[in-house]
């Protein structure tokens, strides 16, 4: 069965092959089975109604197991099938994966429901349902081109082949016939025919009508051949039988299987004799007479001795352009073989053609030597030793089976010339030119070792001259190096005496040049030195005016501008209120005139004079929030005590300007000034609920807005550690760290 067959070769069946084959099917169908239920099933599609229709569908749309309704007649189903069989209607064949004891017979009439799936070679129905209609007889086989049957493009088709049977023999309830037709080899599976043995069909021409199914590789899924399947008696008919029992015909000499002979017919066997060289069992055998020699392939498993006599029959063919007898069978002559002597011959005979199959004697040089592991023969373990050896320009191997104790090929020293006895096997090239060549020898007796290489091999003269000429090129080389050595040191020497005597000229003027550069660069530093303090004292005291202007008269301004804005919304249904913030806004105003002039004319804060750090950001938030939806808590952690003054002054004004952002920018409603009293620090942290704004996006003193760039420099005056985290909608963190263990900063003392 086609979607049973494991990959084999087409000219060998071995005895158990049926059975090993039954057991690959089961495996291969119980994968098919769990393919079917397993697959998640597709979407609802077209029933597909024929054959024709089933066997167009590719790997990929049977892959979607389309719903298949088909009705034709069974043409074959086998018993160790468990119930599959092939179906055929008008368009074509397909097979069923049925697995059940309760299957329908060859010629019935069924109708098939089930699905499509892509199989091991072609498409095929799976899960069916089948009822039977009736029965009719088997539909008409066809008759077609061999080469089309070959193809696998007659999957499951009935069809009418006519060959020459070239084996036959028993297999469980059937016969495994082995034909050629137009070149190609076909295996037929028919039923055992009353009264005829199988091999009495050898050599038949029959005419044969069965099911077609492809042999393919379980892994590949490619196709290896094609098997027919002959379910009815009637459908193998024996058209012409061999006239003559082949053994009695007359022998033909050995070498004349392939030369012109009028009585020579397609398909029929030949009869020969002679003194067997060499036995491979079960593969093949070498005979010669005194013509030649020859090679005969045989399945038969009797061992032949060396020098024993046998005659054998079988069909002439050509392999590798050279002619060997095929399907042989042979049996020993009464008479005992004549031994054969191997004949002396150069491989230039060979090269022309001469002596294949024939027992040889080469004389030539041993190249290389090993072994390899060959599968045990009856109980022990046999080795494949080969020599690789050459004559004249030509290589080639010769091959010996041995025991794996025989030591007497493998001590065979390496350029040794020894002569080889064996049978000569040769393969010819497309041009008919010799490709390859090898000496099949009978045992390690076949070898015989002639002279032993010389000790000074080409080898090691080789090593020898090229140690001599690495010894000679090193000298050479140290010797010439050794002269340019001194050469150059000589020059060398000459140089440093020329370069020493400039540079003592050299250094002699530059000191010179140096003192009188020195005395200019102290005069123009002094001058430079003076002019650069000169600017960054006004630099400072200008950006000092501007810091405390910005810090003290416009925050002062801003909370006047909040004073008069609660004022003016109040004026009309609260006047006291009213009252209350523009004498507020007065205070204000009071203050802010103090402040500026003292900024002015004092560097101290008025804040800090009457309060601690803590206490000046207290009352400022609470003068800068009087009036507005906002309010700053002021907290402190820690033991709150004095500070160096230029730290609470610029802390001061950073917690103001901090503020005052708050308010005009953010509209926040809470905030918070946390001071952090550390041992070796002190932590201001300013933070709102506000709208917080992106950095790369804020306002800067190129519009107007000064405020975070003054808190900037007033961090970096303080060597301090300055933080901003701003997002949309998340509010805004200030946060300045100032180290309490460094040196106070060095500065002007316009800064103070």
């Amino acid at each position: 069965m086609s979607r049973l067959w494991p990959s084999e070769k087409t000219n060998r069946i071995p005895p158990n092959r049926i059975r090993w084959q039954r057991w690959a099917g089961i495996l291969f169908l119980l994968a098919s089975f769990w393919i079917a239920f397993f697959i998640p099933q597709p979407g609802k599609a077209e029933t597909l109604t024929n054959a024709i229709q089933i066997l167009s569908l590719t790997a990929a749309q049977a892959s979607q197991r389309p719903p298949v309704r088909i009705t034709g007649i069974v043409t074959i189903t086998e018993p160790g099938w468990a119930g599959r069989f092939f179906l055929q209607d008008d368009t074509g064949g397909v097979f069923v994966e049925l697995i059940s004891t309760n299957h329908p017979e060859q010629g019935d009439v069924v109708e098939v429901a089930g699905v499509s799936l892509p199989g091991g070679y072609a498409p095929m129905i799976t899960t069916p349902e089948w009822k039977k209609i009736g029965t009719a007889p088997l539909p008409a086989a066809r008759q077609v081109p061999i080469e089309q049957i070959m193809s696998g493009a007659e999957d499951g088709q009935r069809v009418e082949i006519v060959g020459i049977v070239r084996t036959a023999a028993p297999a469980g309830d059937t016969w495994d016939v082995d034909l050629t037709a137009g070149g190609y080899r076909i295996h037929a599976f028919p039923k055992p025919l009353t009264g005829i043995e199988p091999v009495d069909l050898v050599g038949a021409k029959i005419r044969i009508r069965g099911t077609l199914a492809a042999s393919f590789n379980p892994s590949s899924l490619q196709m290896i051949t094609v098997a027919l399947f002959v379910p009815l008696p009637g459908d193998f008919v024996i058209e012409q039988r061999e006239s003559a029992n082949p053994f009695e015909q007359a022998v033909v000499p050995l070498n004349s299987i392939a030369q012109y002979r009028r009585d020579r017919l397609p398909g029929k066997r030949v009869h020969v004799r002679g003194t067997v060289t060499l036995q491979r069992r079960g593969e093949d055998f070498f005979i010669e007479d005194k013509s030649g020699g020859l090679q005969v392939k045989s399945r038969q498993a009797e061992p032949l001795a060396v020098g024993e006599g046998v005659e054998a029959v079988g069909f002439p063919e050509y392999d590798d352009f050279l002619p060997v007898l095929t399907d042989a069978v042979f049996k020993k002559t009464k008479a005992a073989g004549t031994p054969v002597a191997a004949k002396a011959v150069t491989v230039k005979e060979i090269q022309d053609g001469l002596h294949h199959a024939g027992l040889i004697k080469l004389t030539a040089q041993l190249l290389d030597r090993s072994v390899q592991h060959e599968p045990t023969l009856g109980h022990r373990a046999w080795f494949q030793n080969r020599l690789l050896l050459q004559q004249d320009n030509q290589m080639f191997t010769a091959l010996v089976e041995l025991p794996s104790d025989d030591k007497t090929l493998s001590n065979l020293p390496i350029g040794s010339t020894i002569e080889v006895s064996g049978v000569c096997f040769t393969r010819l090239g497309e041009d008919k030119k010799l490709q390859s060549l090898q000496v099949l020898m009978p045992d390690a007796g076949s070898v015989r070792l002639l002279a032993k290489p010389s000790w000074w091999t080409a080898p090691r003269l080789l090593a020898g001259l090229a140690i001599l000429t690495g010894v000679l090129l090193v000298a050479a080389t140290w010797i010439f190096m050794v002269q340019q050595r001194n050469r150059a040191l000589k020059v060398s020497i000459q140089e440093k005496t020329r370069a020493q005597q400039e540079l003592q000229q050299a250094n002699e003027l530059l000191e010179s040049r140096v003192a009188e550069r020195t005395r200019q660069l102290k005069i123009e530093m002094s001058a430079r030195k003076e002019a650069e303090v000169q600017f960054k004292g006004t630099l400072l005291e200008r950006t000092r005016l501007a810091q405390e202007l910005h810090d003290t008269l416009e925050q002062s301004l801003t909370g006047i501008a909040l004073q008069l804005d609660t004022s003016a919304k109040l004026i009309q249904n609260k006047p006291a209120a009213a009252n209350h913030h523009l004498e507020l806004a007065r205070d204000q105003v009071t203050q802010s005139q103090v402040e500026v002039r003292r900024s002015i004319w004092d560097l101290r804060s008025r804040a800090l004079e009457q309060f601690d750090l803590p206490g000046a950001l207290t009352v400022s938030s609470q003068q800068l929030t009087e009036g507005t939806p906002m309010q700053f808590k002021v907290r402190t952690e820690g033991r709150v005590r004095p500070l160096p003054e230029i730290v609470e002054d610029n802390l001061l004004r950073i917690g103001q300007e901090a503020m005052t952002n708050a308010i005009k920018h953010s509209q926040a409603t809470t905030g918070e000034i946390h001071l952090d009293y550390g041992p070796k620090n002190i932590v201001l942290r300013i933070t709102d609920n506000g709208r917080g704004f992106e950095r790369d996006q804020s306002a800067g003193p190129a519009e107007g807005h000064f405020g975070l760039q003054g808190i900037s420099e007033r961090a970096k005056r303080l060597n301090a550690e300055l933080t901003i985290e701003s997002e949309r909608g998340k509010g805004t963190l200030v946060m300045v760290r100032v180290g309490l263990d460094e040196e106070p900063p060095t500065i002007d003392s316009s800064e103070l």
